[in-house]
């Protein structure tokens, strides 16, 4: 203390203030200029990223603009939770939600566009052995499927085509699209389209069975989807209900519930809890979820 005061009452207190003041400037820079560098690294990962799954879908949104969103999104949703509420556990759990929200839809989209896909196929297929035995070529019977069936089996095959029409070879646009299409049952018609191209043959004979099989596998696949329903919600719920008691809980008892948060004991069964809620959800989604 008494150094302190020798020190305020010195000549030299002027320049340690400056001395302090220059090195807090220079950590603020060095810390700025991190933190620009990997908001461009982040924008550019973003924004391809977003440009190429959006164009997958045949969805043509401005990229920089969805990264202005999300960015906004992250940074004022949990500020204001955390001035409102007071709660700074609640707005960084919002924060990381948020963070991992975009991923999470790409990927519930995607996942309904290819279902989607797989539910139009057969009658895509079906289409395509009417226009074939009627006297159409393979082109000519895709031209028409494309102008009558719906999206996303239209979209594809129009993108099919458009490649076929400036010189891709045929094999190239099916391995396109199915880069795009990673499915069981679009994979057994470009092997069949394939054959064909190799060996010949009848091939809406081949088409029509194929759609018939697919037609098959889908009903099926709905009567399991059926059966199963009431264990996939059971496994919801057995799943939600713990977190649902713990957030009533804390409500009704927060001084209890918080020494799950500052005791040593309390972190073994938070982390005891979600390791067996978990493992319980994983696996009662494997029980339930049959591939045909």
């Amino acid at each position: 203390m008494e150094f302190l005061l020798n020190l305020t009452s010195s000549a030299l207190f002027p320049i340690v203030i400056l001395v302090v003041f220059l090195a807090a400037s220079l950590f603020a820079y060095a810390v700025l200029r991190k933190a620009s560098v990997f908001m461009v690294g982040y924008k550019e990962t973003f924004t391809e990223s977003a440009s190429a799954n959006m164009a997958d879908m045949f969805l043509f949104v401005d990229a920089t603009r969805l990264f202005y969103i999300n960015i906004l999104a992250i940074v004022i949703i949990p500020t204001l939770i955390w001035l409102l509420i007071g709660d700074l556990p609640t707005a960084l759990a919002v924060f990381g939600m948020l963070a991992i929200m975009p991923g999470a839809i790409y990927r519930s989209m995607r996942k309904k566009r290819l279902r989607k896909f797989e539910e139009q196929l057969p009658d895509g297929l079906l289409m395509l052995t009417g226009a074939m035995r009627a006297g159409a070529s393979l082109n000519i019977a895709l031209e028409g499927l494309v102008k009558e069936q719906p999206a996303p089996l239209s979209q594809e095959f129009e993108l099919f085509m458009r490649e076929q029409r400036i010189g891709t070879d045929f094999d190239k646009s099916l391995s396109n699209m199915e880069k795009r299409l990673p499915l069981q049952d679009f994979a057994m018609l470009t092997s069949a389209l394939r054959i064909n191209r190799e060996i010949g043959g009848n091939l809406a004979e081949i088409l029509e069975s194929l759609a018939n099989t697919l037609m098959r596998k889908h009903q099926m696949e709905g009567k399991i989807d059926s059966l199963t329903a009431q264990g996939r919600l059971q496994g919801i719920v057995m799943t939600g209900l713990p977190v649902l008691l713990a957030v009533l809980l804390y409500f009704m008892e927060p001084e209890s519930m918080e020494k799950l948060w500052t005791t040593t004991v309390g972190y073994a069964v938070l982390a005891v809890i979600i390791i067996m809620e978990f493992l319980g959800y994983v696996m009662i989604r494997k029980i339930t979820n049959i591939d045909v």
